[in-house]
C-alpha cells in the first residue's frame, strides 16, 4: 500500500486558510501521480484536484478552482493542498492519495481505493 504521514487540518473560519500536507511512508512520490480528495457531510468522497507525476498538469474540481492550490514536492516527499478563501461547504474531512489517474476531460480518479485517516477540516460561517 502507498501510505502517507497526513498533517494539518483543523477549525477555521470563512475566508481564512489552511494547509493540509502528506508525507510519504516508505515509497518514492516522484513515480506518482497523486491528489487529493474529500468527504462532506452527507455526500459520498469526490475529487478535489491531482497533480501529475511530473507536476506539469495539474486539475481541480469547479468548487475550490481559483481558491485551492496542490503541489508535489518529489524531494520531500510530499504533497500539499493549500487552501484559501474557505467557504463552510468545504469542510469535511481530506484525503491524500498516490497513483491517482487525471483521465482526458478533467476529472481524477483512485482506482486503488487506498484512503487514510484523513485530515477533518472545518470552516464555520
Amino acid at each position: 500500500q502507498l501510505q502517507f504521514v497526513e498533517s494539518g487540518g483543523g477549525v477555521v473560519q470563512t475566508g481564512e486558510s489552511l494547509r493540509l500536507s502528506c508525507t510519504s511512508r516508505g515509497f518514492n512520490l516522484a513515480r506518482y501521480a497523486v491528489g487529493w480528495f474529500r468527504q462532506t457531510p452527507g455526500k459520498a468522497r469526490e475529487w478535489v484536484s491531482c497533480i501529475s507525476r511530473g507536476g506539469e498538469s495539474t486539475i481541480y474540481a469547479d468548487s475550490v478552482k481559483g481558491r485551492f492550490s496542490i503541489i508535489k514536492d518529489d524531494a520531500a516527499y510530499t504533497t500539499s493542498l493549500e487552501m484559501s478563501n474557505l467557504k463552510p461547504e468545504d469542510t469535511g474531512t481530506y484525503y491524500c492519495a498516490a497513483d491517482v489517474r487525471l483521465v482526458p476531460g478533467g476529472v481524477c480518479i483512485h482506482p486503488r481505493e487506498e484512503w487514510g485517516r484523513g485530515l477533518p477540516v472545518t470552516v464555520s460561517s
